[in-house]
């Protein structure tokens, strides 16, 4: 176990990323006291049923009271809500993170409403499943993963090592980024992925000479990963795609023009166009797994339950 690196921590809204967050907090024991909130009864319930947190609260303001880290883990488009109703009960020299897939807007939102004498200091975990809900978490989904930390102009420096040093020891790797660069950078290998996902799952729905029991019963592992992507929480990745509006566009356009080159290449018959742009793409793959990001398993190694 390593000696705490904060007394108390504070997580402001309970599904996936927090309860996962608490977990880990707990197997490397990186604080003294984690109190949580999340602004549904039902969760709140649950929390305290399974043991999240050490005391779950009933408002974010007694959650925040005394504590030195206040994790912001609600969606993106009630960052600056929830960070206006914490702001007076904010003890002096606290840090104030997120865990949002966008920063110029959380940056945007959270950071005018925060006492001067707070730090803050906007952080992504590239970690996640396709669940939500504070049953979802465990202690290892950061294990091997990406935190990226995206500190505000004049951040200080010591919070920024404690805040780093958390991630760290809840098991992942750690790298800094600026917002603008942040919210283009995951509108290439998370957003426009997901839109486009959402997309042919819902092709599939609309496709009625392919029955819904064809598309489930002949589903092949393309068209599965599609469906497990397409399953992520609605309301996260709404506020996602209307907060990093121009990067996530960007890319789709240049998404576009690509899918026309290949339709194109398909339509003439070019099969050296096709034969080298796959082979490309191909080599992506082949460094997502060499750099420990997935693996080359059957099904990229997830472990099949049952019935499934």
């Amino acid at each position: 176990m390593s000696a705490p690196i904060y007394d108390r921590i504070a997580l402001i809204g309970l599904g996936l990323i927090a309860s996962s967050m608490f977990w880990a907090i707990k197997r490397a024991g990186l604080a003294g006291e984690v109190t949580g909130y999340a602004r549904s009864e039902e969760t709140r319930n649950t929390a305290r049923r399974i043991g999240l947190c050490d005391r779950v609260c009933d408002s974010a303001v007694e959650a925040v009271e005394g504590a030195d880290l206040v994790v912001l883990a609600v969606p993106v488009g009630a960052m600056g809500t929830v960070a206006r109703e914490i702001a007076k009960a904010l003890k002096p020299g606290a840090t104030v993170t997120d865990v949002g897939s966008v920063k110029k807007h959380v940056i945007e939102v959270v950071g005018p409403e925060l006492p001067k004498d707070v730090h803050f200091i906007p952080a992504h975990p590239l970690a996640g499943t396709e669940h939500s809900g504070p049953e979802s978490g465990f202690a290892e989904l950061f294990d091997n993963r990406w935190c990226l930390l995206v500190p505000v102009e004049n951040c200080a420096p010591e919070p920024l090592a404690r805040l780093r040093t958390l991630w760290e020891r809840m098991g992942a790797n750690v790298d800094e980024m600026d917002p603008e660069h942040h919210d283009l950078v995951l509108a290439v290998t998370s957003h426009a992925p997901h839109l486009i996902a959402y997309t042919m799952v819902g092709v599939a729905d609309d496709l009625r000479r392919v029955t819904d029991s064809e598309v489930i019963k002949y589903s092949a592992a393309g068209f599965r990963d599609f469906t497990r992507i397409a399953a992520s929480d609605p309301t996260m990745w709404r506020d996602v795609f209307l907060t990093n509006k121009e990067a996530t566009l960007e890319i789709l356009g240049r998404f576009t023009e690509e899918l026309f080159a290949l339709q194109r290449a398909i339509r003439i018959g070019d099969g050296q166009h096709l034969f080298d742009y796959f082979t490309r793409t191909r080599a992506i793959r082949r460094g997502i797994i060499e750099a420990g990001q997935d693996t080359d398993a059957p099904d990229f190694g997830r472990a099949k339950k049952a019935g499934t």
